[in-house]
């Protein structure tokens, strides 16, 4: 399969890189800075996508079976980046005739409300009285600009016609992949309080192949 990742030289984008040329699939890597990506055997494209360059978009989807994003903000100097690369990504998509697209979120953004979407769920009902009472309304208060960036990014797939599938992860660690991580479609996982980055990159990978991903959420949490 020939596969176009965004965001590549991230923490879950390094992942998704390895285990896709591990996979067998072709290919393009996506970065700001091809430094950050050494020694890939990936096609690499150079593109800043807080001022994407239309032709450079264009050369790293044309052809693309699906793409995989990675993309979020690494400070909150970065919040915004994530919606709006990720409309970029999906313009030159519906451009180029590519449809399928796989991105990362988090999973308290069920709840964080949107333009289009100002009244969303007060609790996701896969969380348990933990995180609906305690630790989810500190980390949407610590991280509401990020959390606001990622709910206007689902907004944007909502509203267009692209076969996408957002996955939703608690927090993150290094840990190694498993494989046995656990996932509910159209809720968080309960009890899921972390995974490891190389999981939620296995798990982006794997939903490719099952259409009934397709314009869903899927939380994930370790098992």
């Amino acid at each position: 399969m020939k596969l176009t990742i965004f965001g590549a030289s991230g923490g879950i984008g390094r992942h998704l890189v390895d285990q896709a040329l591990a996979a067998g699939h072709d290919v393009t890597a996506v970065v700001r800075d091809p430094a950050r990506l050494p020694g890939t055997t990936a096609r690499v494209v150079t593109a800043d996508l807080a001022a994407a360059d239309p032709a450079a978009l264009r050369n790293a989807v044309d052809g693309a079976d699906a793409v995989l994003s990675g993309l979020g903000a690494r400070s909150a100097a970065d919040a915004g980046i994530t919606s709006r690369g990720t409309r970029e990504i999906t313009d030159v998509m519906t451009g180029v005739g590519v449809r399928r697209i796989v991105v990362v979120s988090a999973a308290p953004v069920g709840v964080v409300p949107s333009p289009g979407r100002p009244n969303p769920p007060r609790r996701d009902p896969g969380d348990g009285p933990l995180m609906r009472f305690v630790f989810g309304p500190v980390i949407r208060r610590l991280l509401r600009r990020s959390y606001a960036d990622l709910a206007l990014m689902e907004e944007g797939l909502r509203e267009g016609d692209l076969d996408w599938t957002v996955v939703r992860p608690p927090r993150l660690t290094d840990g190694p992949a498993s494989g046995s991580y656990r996932t509910a479609y159209g809720r968080n996982v309960r009890g899921g309080f972390a995974v490891s980055r190389a999981d939620v990159a296995h798990l982006m990978l794997a939903l490719l192949d099952r259409p009934e991903s397709v314009r869903q959420t899927v939380g994930v949490a370790g098992s």
